[in-house]
């Protein structure tokens, strides 16, 4: 029996067909990777995105939120009675003035951030920190001309820190407690800004030297950048029980619900 001519073209298409089958495999271990990571099953975006960002209901919550709940209730913790200081102390009807704003803006920041740190179960802090103690400390010695001076610069200086962070967490959160949060803050830092530049007293020029010199990011854990531990003089502010801030919640109340 004669054996069967090979069929004309044969090894061709089978070389084809084993290029085809190669590149159809190498595409498909490119896009592999690609569609499990957008599209895993049960994996929220903000799990992915970091493992310090974590799931509440009113959205991912992640370390840049926390830290800024924390900086909202240590900044009513020193500036409000560094504001009732300018009411008993400052020369100037424009220095009482801004401390009144002080005053004014941190009972509603606090009454805000409390109830946002209760909702969401974070603790917050009593006592200002370190750098915050020296400040008062700083202010309770001045007097006269020379408190203005100081009140204005130093609180100044403060505002404008904080500024910038209540500027990134509001384009960034993705929590709508804390975005909320970061609109109170905002119109609030900025009217502080506005009235302490109207005292007169701020030095933009070392206002600026001092931006500066402290503008290194700043670690998510802690509330204010760019203090050396060397110079803080540790000093329990003098804080008048009338404009003290009731202790901070951290955890939500219980529910009268049935």
């Amino acid at each position: 029996m004669r054996p069967r001519p090979p069929v004309k073209g044969r090894g061709i298409f089978s070389g084809t067909g084993v290029i085809v089958m190669g590149l159809t495999a190498t595409l498909a271990a490119m896009i592999f990777p690609v569609w499990s990571y957008a599209d895993r099953s049960g994996t929220t975006g903000a799990s992915v995105l970091s493992d310090q960002t974590v799931a509440t209901q009113y959205g991912p919550l992640s370390a840049l939120d926390r830290d800024f709940v924390t900086r909202v209730r240590l900044a009513g913790l020193w500036e409000l009675p560094a504001g009732q200081q300018a009411e008993e102390k400052g020369t100037t009807a424009a220095v009482r003035t801004a401390g009144q704003h002080l005053i004014d803006g941190h009972t509603f920041l606090d009454e805000r951030v409390r109830d946002v740190a209760a909702k969401l179960g974070l603790p917050l802090p009593n006592q200002p920190n370190a750098q915050q103690q020296q400040w008062l400390a700083t202010l309770n010695a001045a007097q006269g001309v020379d408190f203005d001076r100081k009140f204005a610069n130093i609180l100044r200086l403060a505002h404008g820190k904080v500024f910038t962070v209540v500027a990134q967490v509001r384009a960034t959160t993705q929590n709508s407690l804390v975005r909320a949060l970061a609109d109170d803050a905002n119109t609030t830092v900025l009217d502080h800004i506005k009235v302490l530049e109207a005292t007169g007293y701020v030095d933009f020029a070392e206002l600026a030297r001092d931006m500066a010199a402290t503008s290194a990011p700043a670690a998510t854990n802690s509330p204010v950048p760019g203090v050396d531990p060397g110079q803080v003089v540790p000093l329990a502010p003098s804080v008048s029980p009338t404009f003290g801030l009731p202790p901070a919640a951290s955890s939500p109340p219980p529910s009268t619900q049935p």
